[in-house]
């Protein structure tokens, strides 16, 4: 009995390891297969890798396109979605804490795309304005006009069109809203091809018209919107300010304070009235001082308990009039104008040195535009040239060129990015938390950077792409380089703004990665077809280009097409 026993377990164990030998060398032959797959792909390194922000957390439809794949334009965001800006859906989460990609906009290229605090836009490829937030799908606001450029505040939609008109628009319409509205002379523009456009969108909108005309061919070019206030560039180079409500002066910010709206008391006849917005630092200087050493006076009338109508106008800058300007930013409550030459000038707030007029100016209003100097702690012999400048909120990145000579061995350039404003979440990207910081400071990690140039032989310098600064405190920093466009992000991340999965700040730039370790990397393709925000082909094999947008405390890197 016992040796009949023995017998059959022996055959058992045999059978047993006769599988175990079989399953062992399915493995060993599916590896091999599929090593030999992955040996013969071939991953360029100005690509994402495939299974790029592979996670829980991407919305990805069963055996469909990975993200950022060939076949598909995925827009990619993470962030804040508390009033659903990113994922218009009621089911979506409050926080998104990894790039995840919006089903919805699958092979959509944008004009624009803005996120504000409570609701988002976008202009598709068509030129139409769409509108979403929380509740809210998106819906198209403004149609037929040619939009290129959208910028939000809380109570107004102002849009920019190729022709170079400005539109403003109540943040709460909608198009079907306007529709219902009677169509009334006194609704269209002053400009005479109103007259034959389609009334369906006419009275959804307000042109904002020049107050003092333009010149023969001279048209807008770009605008910029703050809290409470609108800039407008030209063709030309000229400086244009719009009031959006009664608090657009109250830092000095629209660079000037007396200007006319039309007369509400008596709308049939052409009267003006003058306004007159006078900032805090002017009306009540002592605001800030002991209650001992206030005047006993009254002061002049506040500025923000003056009320006044919409205004449909936007005012030249009168100190900015000989100026010919290449660019012109709002931040939060402050403005800067970037000469041709590549000088700066900055008013408004400062109270965290925002302007960047050095630590020894502690004022914490500048009415009157004063040039920001961007060669302090520089050798004498070193040439100081600004690129470009971007604001938000509180803080402001300057992109400046050095320039100076070494020897006989011709020009050397170097490019920083400084920053000025708000750092207390690490936004000023020195790898310290400082509240006030009115000397602009070197960002590390993206500032001096070099690389060998094939072509010349010969070093040249790593400049940014493009900067875009969130109202909240976060930076999102595009960086050009031969082997393509790193994405890189510092400050402020309490809502995963910037896309690391925690919740921790950045006080340093640091370079996005994948999934699977690899470098974030933006990208530059022809389209073989893109779709309009209705879901309808609308161009067909077009350039398009991946861009990042920083919005409150939010994040989105869409597909922007070229105009």
């Amino acid at each position: 009995m016992f040796s009949a026993r023995r017998v059959f377990s022996s055959k058992v164990y045999q059978a047993k390891s006769r599988q175990r030998l079989a399953a062992t060398s399915a493995i060993i032959a599916a590896s091999v297969l599929v090593y030999s797959g992955l040996k013969n792909k071939v991953i360029q390194n100005d690509s994402l890798p495939p299974n790029s922000f592979k996670s829980e957390h991407v919305q990805e439809k069963p055996n469909g396109p990975i993200p950022n794949s060939e076949n598909t334009l995925n827009t990619l965001v993470w962030g804040s979605n508390n009033s659903q800006t990113l994922l218009p859906n009621t089911s979506s989460p409050e926080t998104i804490r990894l790039p995840t990609t919006a089903k919805w906009l699958d092979n959509v290229a944008l004009r624009d795309l803005v996120l504000h605090k409570e609701y988002a836009t976008a202009v598709d490829a068509r030129g139409n304005v769409y509108k979403w937030g929380k509740n809210a799908e998106p819906s198209c606001i403004l149609k037929g006009k040619n939009i290129v450029q959208v910028q939000l505040t809380d109570g107004k939609v102002y849009a920019l069109s190729a022709s170079g008109v400005i539109f403003a628009l109540d943040a709460k319409c909608t198009l079907q809203s306007s529709e219902r509205s009677p169509a009334t002379r006194s609704n269209l523009s002053w400009r005479p091809t109103s007259w034959f456009r389609d009334p369906e969108t006419i009275e959804a909108s307000w042109e904002i018209t020049p107050a003092s005309p333009l010149q023969w061919g001279e048209k807008f070019i770009s605008i910029s919107a703050g809290q409470d206030h609108l800039l407008g560039l030209t063709s030309l180079g000229r400086a244009f300010a719009h009031p959006i409500n009664n608090k657009a002066n109250v830092y000095g910010q629209l660079g000037f304070r007396k200007f006319d709206v039309p007369d509400t008391s008596s709308p049939q006849s052409k009267k003006r009235t003058f306004v007159e917005l006078v900032p805090k630092s002017v009306s009540d200087p002592y605001a800030k001082a002991s209650p001992f050493k206030r005047p006993v006076s009254e002061p002049e009338q506040d500025a923000t308990k003056i009320s006044f109508p919409f205004c449909a106008n936007i005012f030249e800058i009168p100190s900015l009039k000989n100026i010919k300007l290449s660019k012109l930013v709002a931040g939060g409550r402050s403005s800067f104008a970037l000469t041709s030459t590549g000088r700066v000038l900055g008013w408004g707030a400062n109270e965290y040195g925002q302007i960047g007029l050095g630590d020894n100016v502690t004022l914490d209003t500048i009415t009157v535009p004063t040039e920001v100097v961007l060669w302090r702690m520089v050798s004498s012999g070193t040439q100081t040239k600004c690129l470009d400048v971007s604001a938000g909120g509180d803080l402001t990145c300057f992109t400046v060129e050095r320039a100076g000579q070494i020897g006989t061995a011709g020009p050397l350039a170097n490019i920083e990015v400084l920053v000025s404003g708000n750092g207390q979440y690490g936004s000023l990207g020195n790898n310290l938390y400082t509240n006030v910081q009115g000397n602009p400071i070197r960002a590390r990690n993206v500032s001096n950077l070099s690389e060998y140039d094939d072509a010349t032989k010969s070093l040249k310098p790593i400049a940014p792409d493009s900067i875009s600064v969130s109202p909240t405190g976060h930076v999102l920093l595009t960086l050009n380089n031969t082997m393509g466009r790193d994405l890189l992000a510092w400050g402020r991340n309490y809502d995963s703004e910037l896309g690391n999965g925690k919740r921790s700040g950045l006080a340093i730039p640091t370079t996005l990665t994948t999934a699977d370790g690899e470098r974030f990397m933006l990208r530059r393709k022809r389209a073989k077809e893109v779709l309009d925000l209705d879901g309808k082909v609308c161009k067909l094999s077009v350039e398009i280009e991946q861009k990042a947008v920083a919005g409150y405390s939010s994040s989105v890197v869409f597909w922007k097409i070229s105009i």
